[in-house]
């Protein structure tokens, strides 16, 4: 959803991309990230994301440690790039959190809109699109909430079950009724 945003012109600031920065080598989410789960975690200079994933989707409390470290540091890479869209004279800036009902965010932005498939379709785009395993794949959709609690949440659903095409209609809708708002 967040491209076609962009292509009907919305500024989108994306928390996986700010996961990704945040962890970048020599930052300070990389400082703390060695410090509190050891230097086993990194290879080539860089944080082992797949071997830190693995961990932290294991182990309930080492997702709290991680989450503890990065989320905040997610969170004002996120404030920064909305500020300086803003200043830049964007129209609507878009914030696209996958994890935004579990941390409570809801309440920080006007309209809410989620990008629904039923979790047996979430399973098989992780499988199929990112390459995890099944396990891992049913792992990361359990530390969730669940898909239809966050429909139940959002302002506005999009349902991305079927064809792109038919997800970029809802979405240009949804965009027209937000727009002429």
């Amino acid at each position: 959803m967040a491209a076609i945003l962009r292509e009907l012109g919305a500024e989108v600031v994306d928390a996986d991309e700010a996961s990704h920065a945040v962890y970048e080598p020599g930052t300070p989410g990389f400082e703390a990230v060695v410090r509190d789960f050891g230097d086993k975690y990194v290879r080539d200079g860089r944080i082992d994301r797949k071997a830190l994933g693995e961990l932290v989707f294991k182990d309930a409390d080492a997702r709290r440690r991680l989450n503890a470290i990065v989320h905040p540091l997610v969170r004002e890479w996120m404030a920064l790039r909305t500020s300086e869209a803003l200043a830049r004279g964007a129209d609507v800036v878009v914030q696209d959190v996958p994890l935004l009902f579990e941390n409570k965010l809801e309440a920080l932005f006007p309209t809410v809109v989620l990008v629904w498939v039923p979790p047996q379709v979430q399973v098989e785009r992780l499988v199929s699109g990112r390459g995890f395993s099944l396990e891992r794949a049913r792992q990361v959709i359990a530390a969730q909430m669940p898909i239809d609690e966050k429909r139940d949440r959002a302002s506005h659903v999009i349902d991305n079950s079927g064809s792109r095409e038919a997800a970029r209609a809802q979405v240009a809708k949804w965009w027209e009724t937000f727009r002429g708002a």
